[in-house]
């Protein structure tokens, strides 16, 4: 096997400041920054825009879509009702 081909595969912090949301998880992503995790180590931390925390789908407060008015609006159209 070759080396140096693969990117260096380290444990990383991601985190989601807008709602304070933190995990560690293995990555090949690299940051200057910094920070210590609940287990005493130091880890790089990498931020994120949206998490499973603070996104519309997970978190219940998404818009749900009135597609039965669009159905109907097609059937009246081109289908037989």
């Amino acid at each position: 096997m070759r080396k140096n081909l693969h990117p260096s595969y380290q444990p990383v912090v991601f985190r989601d400041p807008s709602v304070g949301f933190a995990f560690l998880t293995r990555s090949t992503l690299t940051s200057d920054r910094t920070v210590e995790w609940e287990d005493g180590h130091t880890y790089p931390v990498v931020d994120v825009d949206v998490s499973s925390a603070s996104h519309p789908f997970y978190t219940g407060r998404g818009r749900v879509l009135d597609t039965a008015g669009r159905v109907e609006r097609f059937k009246q159209r081109y289908g037989k009702v």
